[in-house]
């Protein structure tokens, strides 16, 4: 966290000299607002890729699922499928066809997961799975 605060520190500290230096009051007068609206954003534009690629590269471990979490809440394999078939946004009809389930079923095993979850609703669930590493 400190390296990250020093970093951005002296990113800002740069940001000013260059703006002293190139005599801001003079380029304040000779270019268009619109130029410095543009360099703003390109300068907001390129933090956020970089910030991307930084975040991207810490997760570059494979995931595991928590083992434990799921023999104790006693979510069955089907369960988790189902879940993880919620997590990706998939309707019931959608589900059941991939695992080639009906409907019906696909209802039930979403009941239990709530019930296991204690939750009421699908984000509610998917939010509590990934707080407890059941799924990505």
């Amino acid at each position: 966290m400190i390296r990250t605060i020093l970093l951005w520190a002296l990113v800002l500290a740069l940001g000013a000299f260059a703006l002293q230096w190139l005599e801001y009051q003079y380029l304040a007068r000779a270019f268009s607002t619109e130029i410095y609206i543009a360099a703003i954003g390109c300068a907001f534009a390129a933090g956020g890729v970089w910030l991307g690629w930084w975040l991207a590269r810490k997760r570059t471990g494979a995931f595991e699922p928590n083992e434990a979490a799921r023999k104790s809440l006693g979510l069955t394999g089907q369960e988790m499928k189902v879940l993880g078939a919620l997590a990706a946004g998939r309707s019931n009809k959608e589900i059941a066809r991939d695992l080639g389930l009906s409907p019906n079923t696909v209802k039930t095993h979403i009941a239990n997961l709530f019930a296991k979850l204690e939750v009421s609703r699908r984000t509610q669930a998917i939010s509590q799975a990934r707080e407890l590493q059941l799924i990505p």
